[in-house]
């Protein structure tokens, strides 16, 4: 069974700093894109940033371009989103995506449960 387990999320001031990590077991994704989206109260999930299978291409949204990165140890089955300068706007419960080619929409094949990110002001 394919399982993403997403990690790292919580209660920070703004301007700080978190790092999101997402374990996948089940099956290797070294092949495979994989992306974060997120989903604030009231809001449709939007696409956050997606990293190919090598690490070697990357896309962001614009609203975090600059702050956030993407990486990915293929070793450990695992996807990374490093966030700075972190925003009130950037709460969110953010969810790790995996499976299928690299992309800005919701096409993935998996889909964690998602890790609460709460930015104070």
């Amino acid at each position: 069974q394919v399982e993403l387990v997403e990690s790292g999320g919580g209660l920070v001031q703004a301007g700080a700093s978190l790092r999101l990590s997402c374990a996948a077991s089940g099956r290797t994704f070294r092949n495979d894109a994989m992306g974060w989206f997120r989903q604030a109260p009231g809001k449709e999930r939007e696409f956050v940033a997606a990293i190919s299978w090598s690490g070697v291409t990357s896309y962001y949204a614009d609203s975090v371009k600059g702050r956030f990165t993407i990486s990915r140890d293929n070793a450990k089955n695992t996807v990374y989103l490093q966030m700075t300068s972190l925003k009130p706007e950037d709460t969110a419960v953010y969810y790790c995506a995996a499976g299928g080619i690299l992309s800005r929409g919701q096409e993935y094949r998996y889909w964690g449960q998602g890790t609460q990110v709460t930015v104070s002001s």
